[in-house]
């Protein structure tokens, strides 16, 4: 168990659920916002005794994109875009892990997009450990981040008056997840 933080989780490996965990994301459109998220992924959690030497990796298909309009989610996996058809499989991948304090730390990892990696962080919120009704015992983490698409080579656009464009540069991506402790190999 970690003693740097209050958080106190069992050791091993955790799969990711991904009937109880979300992959969402928040982009500005014109004057609003869009939401959306991705609907298939796997991944995950390593956790040691120091919490600083666990591990994340995670991936997501990016096909599997959904912002509730089907034209939109079309054009989204075309070329303009994610290019799915070719590309189709975004990942993160941790480096590092930092507790911060109380049950929130950071982790630093490789995302991967249409064949770019670049570093970023996660912000993370540890919301406990507990058993299950099926015999199994589950994690839960809170994550954000802010990526710039155009930094992955997702730069399409259309101008508006003012300077203005349709889709913003910034995205602000949303994590909440459930995992399960895997039994030991041993």
């Amino acid at each position: 168990m970690s003693t740097t933080t209050d958080i106190n989780v069992s050791t091993g490996t955790w799969t990711i659920d991904p009937t109880h965990t979300e992959i969402g994301f928040t982009v500005r459109h014109i004057i609003s916002k869009v939401r959306g998220k991705f609907e298939t992924f796997e991944g995950t959690l390593v956790t040691a005794e120091d919490i600083t030497a666990s591990s994340v990796n995670v991936s997501f298909d990016l096909s599997s994109i959904n912002t509730g309009t089907a034209q939109r989610d079309e054009h989204l996996r075309s070329g303009d875009f994610f290019d799915a058809d070719n590309q189709d499989q975004a990942t993160f991948v941790s480096t590092g892990v930092v507790a911060k304090s109380g049950t929130e730390f950071v982790v630093t990892g490789d995302l991967t997009i249409k064949g770019v990696s670049k570093s970023v962080e996660l912000a993370v919120d540890f919301l406990g450990e507990g058993s299950d009704p099926w015999g199994g015992t589950r994690v839960g983490v809170e994550a954000t981040t802010e990526i710039s698409r155009k930094e992955f080579g997702i730069d399409f656009n259309i101008p508006l008056e003012g300077d203005k464009v349709v889709i913003g540069d910034k995205i602000s991506i949303h994590i909440v997840a459930e995992a399960v402790l895997q039994a030991d190999a041993a």
